[in-house]
């Protein structure tokens, strides 16, 4: 079945199978829903992590061996915010910082994130749709020992240290679906809804946070299906496992199909997972065994077609 993509997305492994369904598919045919959760204003300026990796990964322009941020980065503005005494606990790339000050100025002037977003992908050559979750604004927070805490503040400056007992999304409900996300998913020739191999609770619930989106997904007529962020029953990046195990959630890719439950048909899981299959099986999910590590652009397309095949899209 020919027809139109619509994909959910956190950051740097949902940024990776979106950038490969990209580019196996026609220019046009995929829309790319991005969290905007992880969303802050540091040092003046809005920050979009997730966004910025969907970016600069759709463009070939991100860091593979650091995980995050642009390739061939440079550092002074760092440096030199360090020798004024001001917070240098997340780091800006002198490159990545082009893009905070364009986002940032431009919203000042009064443009939606989403017409931000589209502005930024257009500059980049990007020939598909990244859109925002919603352009209001939507803030992870995480409640640990010390209360609550905004996620960059937990994922970054404590590294992930203190045990997560609770998340909310502050600004839900009430956040608008945004134009783009809300036009996919009304598209007459919408074909099948991807979930990437982001982090469920922090990456993709708040997705499902924003008004509509989760009874959208309830009632499709095509199908959902999800890639397990996880290898061998970890993460390879990121805080997940151990989210899972403060929840004393120890079985995998089973955890992951539960917590979507009826929201997703089928899941693809990776070869060396094939003894999940069955009891994913008897929980209601057709199951797809892919390589679904992604070290390369070549993997990332390969991964792709593996979903696109096990969703019935036609390329």
């Amino acid at each position: 079945m020919n027809g139109h993509v619509l994909a959910l997305s956190g950051g740097v492994g949902g940024a990776k199978l979106a950038a490969g369904l990209a580019d196996v598919l026609a220019p046009g045919r995929l829309t790319v829903a991005v969290n905007t959760g992880d969303d802050f204003e540091h040092l003046g300026l809005t920050i979009c992590p997730d966004i910025d990796s969907v970016l600069y990964t759709m463009a070939g322009l991100n860091d593979r061996q650091r995980g995050w941020g642009m390739a061939n980065e440079s550092w002074h503005m760092m440096e030199q915010l360090r020798r004024l005494g001001e917070e240098d606990w997340f780091n800006l790339g002198d490159r990545d910082l082009a893009t905070h000050i364009a986002r940032t100025w431009r919203l000042r002037a009064g443009s939606s994130l989403s017409q931000v977003t589209a502005h930024l992908a257009t500059s980049l050559g990007i020939a598909q749709q990244i859109v925002p979750m919603s352009d209001n604004p939507v803030r992870t927070q995480v409640h640990t020992g010390n209360g609550w805490t905004d996620f960059q503040r937990w994922f970054v400056s404590e590294q992930c240290r203190p045990a997560v007992s609770e998340i909310r999304f502050a600004g839900t409900p009430g956040a608008v679906i945004s134009p783009g996300l809300a036009e996919a998913l009304a598209r007459e020739d919408l074909a099948a809804i991807v979930i990437c191999p982001s982090n469920p609770f922090l990456s993709v619930d708040p997705v499902l946070a924003v008004d509509g989106v989760r009874e959208a997904l309830m009632n499709r007529a095509v199908p959902c299906i999800a890639v397990s962020p996880l290898i061998g029953g970890r993460a390879l990046k990121g805080p997940l496992s151990k989210l899972l195990a403060e929840r004393d959630l120890r079985r995998g890719n089973i955890d992951i199909a539960q917590h979507y439950g009826a929201l997703v048909d089928s899941i693809v899981i990776d070869r060396g997972d094939a003894d999940d299959a069955p009891a994913l099986r008897e929980g209601g999910h057709a199951v797809t065994l892919a390589e679904t590590l992604m070290r390369s652009a070549a993997d990332q397309e390969r991964l792709a077609r593996d979903v696109l095949a096990a969703a019935g899209v036609e390329l």
